[in-house]
């Protein structure tokens, strides 16, 4: 993947220092190895815990997904900030820490967590995020190495500092349906944004009023978790946002693919002003009062329940 920087390995062969390197959103497995014993870098591994027991990046630290999610019945929405807080001090983490985040890699929806947990980190006021592209398949298939070894992580006392321009809330989403300055983006595939699946965690199918569909997975090499180039992801931005807007706002059903398109347009491409909206519809659509567009009839609804219960 070509980067919006010098590759780290031309900055090592330059000699420049690595507290001089500027973490990039993505970086590849080769970064990420010349980096890894850095003292300042913490490799943050989402998996489950018996993937990251069967092997891991060496000096990782497990974080399985679910910890960085809300309750079953409402995963989108956040944990409380203690428990963020208390989270994000037991990996070691502090101001000045590189956070590079490991997910699978199996492919393209795995990749939202790496961005959800991304999202996260920056929310809770850290800065210094990189996701490994690919995931641990890249760095399998890269051929470097894995270890067993559960490294000892001495806990900091991390002060969160709340970033609250990149989080909207249900409230922040009504008030900007209908405003022709806010670009709502559905980033969930087509079928969900059109009314003809609806997720469990949803009251009804369908899309919020004035939504456009930007598929998560239209900014991966197909059949992989492979993120593309920047130059590639700047071309997809240009041909699905043909306006420039003054906000953007993600959603999906529960935040996860929603933060694949926050990260790409945020981090990646760099628009300014991009909001996640982590709650999404399994929050919006527990209020009838809320506007919906691409619902379809209640003689659609049934059958797609019983369809559902059948599945």
């Amino acid at each position: 993947m070509k980067s919006l920087f010098p590759t780290l390995l031309g900055v090592l062969a330059a000699g420049i220092s690595l507290s001089a390197w500027a973490a990039q959103p993505l970086v590849t497995p080769a970064e990420l190895n010349a980096i890894d014993h850095d003292a300042n870098v913490r490799v943050i591994d989402i998996r489950p815990a018996n993937e990251y027991a069967a092997g891991h990046i060496p000096g990782a630290v497990s974080a399985p997904y679910p910890q960085w999610r809300g309750p079953a019945n409402d995963p989108g929405k956040l944990p409380p900030e203690d428990k963020l807080t208390a989270l994000v001090r037991n990996l070691g983490l502090n101001a000045d820490t590189h956070a590079i985040v490991v997910s699978s890699g199996a492919n393209s929806t795995d990749f939202g967590g790496s961005a959800r947990v991304y999202w996260t980190l920056k929310y809770l006021g850290l800065t210094d995020l990189s996701v490994l592209n690919g995931g641990l398949k890249a760095w399998t298939d890269a051929k470097l190495p894995q270890d067993r070894i559960v490294p000892t992580v001495a806990p900091t006392q991390y002060v969160v500092r709340l970033d609250r321009s990149l989080i909207a809330t249900t409230r922040d989403v009504a008030a900007q349906v209908g405003n022709a300055q806010t670009r709502l983006i559905d980033a969930r595939p087509r079928p969900f944004y059109l009314g003809n699946v609806k997720a469990p965690t949803a009251l009804v199918p369908g899309t919020i009023k004035g939504a456009i569909n930007l598929e998560n997975g239209k900014w991966f090499l197909p059949g992989t978790a492979i993120f593309v180039s920047p130059e590639k992801a700047r071309e997809i931005a240009s041909r699905e946002l043909s306006q420039p807007r003054q906000e953007t706002i993600s959603f999906c059903n529960t935040g996860h693919w929603a933060a694949t398109d926050w990260f790409a347009l945020s981090e990646v491409v760099g628009i300014k002003n991009v909001r996640l909206y982590p709650a999404s519809l399994a929050e919006w659509t527990h209020d009838p009062k809320l506007p919906m567009e691409n619902v379809p009839g209640r003689g659609k609804q049934i059958l797609m329940k019983l369809k559902s219960a059948l599945s």
